[in-house]
């Protein structure tokens, strides 16, 4: 995939490193001049110093032939005019935002951003869940919040225990996405089963959250 990453700070610049593995090309827009140098010693990537809110900017870094935008600057309003302007004058297939204030999560779903990311949020829940030793917790909503990623920790007592994924009958709209079972991450498949204790990762339509818990913990 061609990837553009706007705002290369710690969030940015992990964000490329990661994604830099040989299957994706980058290019990365920041308004630092410095840390644009830096960067380009480090990592194979296209570096533009410059405003990502500029399209002038965003056309030298090849929007034009871009899979996947992510703004993920300090500052909202950038993310959010950023990922606007690819959605609707580039038309970029895929747009995602760093949500910095969590109030503004909806504004950028109403607004079109694919997939607003907000870490206070997704944080916030993770030690909710490590306090309340809760067996549900849901991660991240979006394409506009239709659709949510779940956490369900399966109880001794869960019903799909010992029963092989291609058994188990899943909400509508719904998938299961890994099984975290220890140190071990799983990609399920038909024939995987299920164990007490498995951490299920799974995406489903918001409002099907309910019907999933009832059936993978037995609980409403």
């Amino acid at each position: 995939m061609y990837i553009i990453i706007v705002g290369a700070g710690k969030v940015g610049f992990f964000l490329a490193k990661r994604l830099s593995d040989g299957k994706n090309t980058l290019a990365i827009v920041e308004k630092d001049r410095l840390i644009c140098e830096e960067i380009a010693k480090q990592l194979e990537a296209l570096v533009i110093n410059g405003d990502g809110c500029d399209p002038h900017i965003l056309e030298e870094a090849g929007i034009s032939r871009a899979d996947v935008l992510a703004s993920v600057t300090g500052e909202d309003e950038d993310n959010l005019i950023i990922c606007q302007m690819a959605k609707e004058k580039f038309s970029v297939g895929r747009t995602v935002a760093r949500v910095n204030n969590p109030d503004n999560e909806h504004t950028f779903f109403e607004l079109g951003i694919d997939v607003p990311i907000d870490s206070t949020k997704i944080i916030a829940k993770i030690i909710e869940e490590e306090v309340s030793f809760s067996d549900f917790v849901n991660l991240m909503s979006f394409k506009r919040g239709k659709l949510s990623i779940v956490r369900v920790d399966l109880p001794h007592d869960s019903p799909v225990i010992d029963k092989q994924v291609h058994e188990i009958e899943l909400p509508k709209d719904s998938v299961l996405v890994s099984i975290v079972r220890g140190e071990e991450v799983i990609v399920p498949k038909g024939n995987t089963e299920l164990r007490a204790g498995d951490d299920i990762i799974a995406l489903t339509l918001v409002g099907n959250e309910p019907q999933l818990l009832n059936l993978l913990a037995g609980k409403l």
